[in-house]
């Protein structure tokens, strides 16, 4: 999901790709050697941030989510994840039975071979990712548990420095890091190789969304009892909005809109609901995510992720949907660490997975927005049915009833 400050990355990482992929075709060895170093050390830079990304962003997300814990935010919240949970696993589903499927060359058959590092620097990171996590998740819980003002601003602090790490460090570099990837697929010969794989992943991603949308506004009509086409047809307008503006804090104050034209939601659960999807509900990316990972690692690596190892980073990744959604450049950048550290991918899958990430960034944008509706919609089901939250006024107007 893109954000008004994502969108010039975006189009940085757009403009590294095609830069990279035509420099790519000419280039002779001499050039290689440099772009193959400069690639290397810029990829060392990411993946040493990555750790302390995941601390800094995930321990204070947790800590605030104790500090204002109350029944309707925590069941939100549980179904903001429930839903970028099941969008993880319906595309890890999907991809299982459509990418062995799909006319994919891969990386064991002859390519033209990148020449060596003429310069190295390995920079190792302080801990590796699953340490990272498992420190925030304990931190997180533990001071929100004790109350603990001194750490919770510490944390707050911390997570600070690496917002200021990310924008300024870490988000600058990724274009150069995609572009001098893409010189190198563009070099071997990968790239015109699998165009049209990569064509064929956004298709289907873009069709998965329609289809994970359709269960979302199921499953919301069937918890409130009301007519979900009566919230959908609505948020057309909205959807529209993030295809064009790939950002979901332009396309919020249409999405509100929108929303409250429903005469099936209160505008009480509609001003609740809809701003916060908007930081915590990327149902649309995760499962875009899911398929991309599984394509490439089969383009990349020869096979697909065992099971076991999908599931685990279905999982992880939706706490990181949830959990970190400040931080800069999106899901992809939040989640860099359980590509590496769960899927073991290097830094060309890496730099792959970023740049067709963005080539659809704007439809996932669309799927998170549009999915904002079906969520409203549960939690009139779970709440206002019953009159928990008291009377609260329809904000469809009789014009639009």
């Amino acid at each position: 999901m893109a954000k008004i400050g994502d969108i010039s990355l975006i189009l940085k990482l757009l403009a590294g790709l095609v830069l990279g992929a035509l420099l790519g075709f000419v280039a002779n060895e001499a050039v290689m050697d440099v772009v193959v170093s400069l690639r290397h050390i810029f990829g060392q830079i990411i993946f040493f941030l990555v750790p302390l990304v995941i601390v800094g962003f995930i321990t204070p997300a947790i800590v605030r989510l104790g500090q204002n814990a109350s029944k309707i935010l925590m069941v939100a919240v549980c179904l903001a994840y429930a839903s970028s949970l099941g969008a993880a696993l319906f595309s890890m589903t999907s991809g299982y039975l459509i990418i062995p499927h799909l006319s994919i060359a891969t990386e064991t058959e002859t390519l033209r071979k990148l020449p060596e590092m003429v310069f190295r620097l390995d920079i190792p990171p302080l801990f590796s990712v699953m340490s990272a996590l498992v420190t925030a998740l304990f931190f997180g819980v533990a001071i929100a548990w004790t109350k603990s003002e001194t750490l919770s601003k510490v944390f707050a602090e911390l997570e600070r420095v690496m917002t200021w790490l990310v924008t300024r460090v870490m988000i600058p570099i990724l274009p150069f890091f995609v572009g001098l990837s893409f010189m190198g697929l563009a070099y071997e010969g990968s790239l015109t190789r699998h165009l049209p794989i990569f064509v064929t992943m956004v298709v289907l991603v873009i069709f998965g969304h329609f289809i994970w949308l359709a269960v979302l506004y199921g499953i919301g009509g069937a918890l409130s009892g009301r007519n979900p086409s009566q919230v959908f047809r609505y948020y057309m307008p909205a959807y529209l909005t993030a295809v064009g503006t790939m950002s979901s804090a332009a396309t919020l104050p249409v999405a509100l809109e929108c929303a409250r034209r429903s005469p099936v939601l209160s505008r009480t659960m509609v001003e609740f609901m809809v701003p916060l999807g908007a930081t915590v509900h990327l149902c649309g990316s995760v499962l875009t995510e899911t398929f991309f990972v599984m394509t490439i690692s089969l383009i990349l690596y020869g096979a697909l992720p065992s099971l076991g190892t999908m599931v685990l980073f279905c999982v992880l990744l939706g706490i990181f949907a949830v959990g970190a959604p400040g931080v800069p450049g999106g899901t992809v950048v939040a989640s860099l660490g359980i590509v590496t550290g769960v899927l073991g991918f290097d830094q060309t899958g890496v730099a792959l997975l970023i740049a067709i990430f963005a080539l659809q960034d704007s439809f996932g944008t669309a799927c998170n927005v549009t999915g904002d509706g079906a969520l409203t919609l549960m939690l009139e089901g779970i709440f206002n049915r019953h009159g928990e939250l008291g009377a609260m006024q329809h904000s469809g107007s009789t014009e639009n009833a």
